[in-house]
């Protein structure tokens, strides 16, 4: 068994991927091997799933690694550090090789790139295995909920009195800003490759505060606002993009989130227990709807 560094490839992207693919296909407890396998629907390789990977073994070389034994890959990891805070974006093991250290090994490995970060995130399907060994890593793990259905659309009114507008690579200070507000770092390179593969960034910046949000078909990948009033308005913003016949998607609602599960019941949505939110040395923030793959 060797670990080496994920490297900017191709040839990794898509053995990083495969291995998220077959852990996560597996239904057994251990299965879900950690972190969400990360944007995009459906297991298989996308555009986006293979960019992160290259953009993070760019970025964050020392926090993305592999697992190989005779040659061939069993288990990867990946994990940010930006500004003091420390997140796992994705944590596999191929079925095959659980129960046999390699997760364990992966998470030190990685967790070595933490050293200095006072605040972590995480976000995590439901897994036993996954839950213990981030609760070892000191995580503080908070139930999570889904909201997922056709948007009712009798249920969007707003009066509309903050408005909303697209987004570009020219509102990234206020991205920043607003991040580093509620979560204490900003997302930084992360943002220009959401910028290049969502659909739509949506912005509210206004005198009561400002807020953004991550719109991908009918998945909302990432939200924060400076208030509950500006959160709610990009959802329902968000919610109202959402194409005819397309079912809205919007994940890692902890208890702090009430404001976004409001909303969703407003528009028919229905909510479903869905993995945890994990914390360390800080509170999840709010009003924040996390990314699974960028947090």
């Amino acid at each position: 068994m060797i670990l080496r560094p994920v490297r900017d490839t191709a040839a990794d992207a898509e053995a990083v991927q495969e291995l998220a693919d077959a852990a996560f296909a597996d239904a057994s407890p251990a299965g879900a091997a950690g972190a969400a396998p990360g944007p995009g629907p459906g297991p298989g390789p996308t555009p986006l799933r293979l960019a992160r990977t290259r953009h993070l073994a760019r970025t964050d070389p020392g926090g993305c690694w592999l697992a190989e034994s005779a040659g061939e890959p069993v288990g990867a990891v990946l994990s940010i550090r930006r500004e003091g805070l420390w997140a796992p974006s994705l944590y596999a093991v191929r079925p095959s090789a659980q129960g046999k250290g390699v997760g364990r090994m992966l998470l030190e490995r990685a967790a070595a790139h933490s050293r200095g970060c006072l605040r972590g995130m995480v976000c995590a399907a439901d897994s036993p295995a996954a839950a213990r060994r981030y609760r070892l890593a000191g995580f503080t793990l908070h139930p999570a909920m889904r909201l997922t259905g056709r948007v009712d659309r009798d249920g969007l009114l707003d009066p509309g009195d903050i408005p909303v507008h697209r987004g570009n690579a020219t509102h990234l200070h206020l991205l920043d800003s607003v991040d580093r507000r509620l979560r204490g770092s900003a997302h930084g390179p992360d943002h220009e490759l959401m910028l290049g593969h969502f659909e739509e960034l949506l912005i509210a910046d206004a005198l009561a505060g400002s807020g953004y949000c991550y719109r991908d078909g009918g998945a909302v990948r990432l939200l924060a606002a400076t208030s509950k009033r500006i959160a709610a308005r990009l959802l329902r913003e968000a919610l109202a993009r959402v194409p005819d016949g397309v079912e809205a998607r919007v994940e890692h609602l902890t208890a702090e989130q009430e404001w976004a599960l409001d909303v969703g019941l407003e528009v028919g949505l229905t909510p479903r227990a869905g993995g945890f939110v994990g914390v360390r040395g800080m509170r999840p923030p709010a009003p924040y709807l996390p990314s699974g793959a960028f947090l």
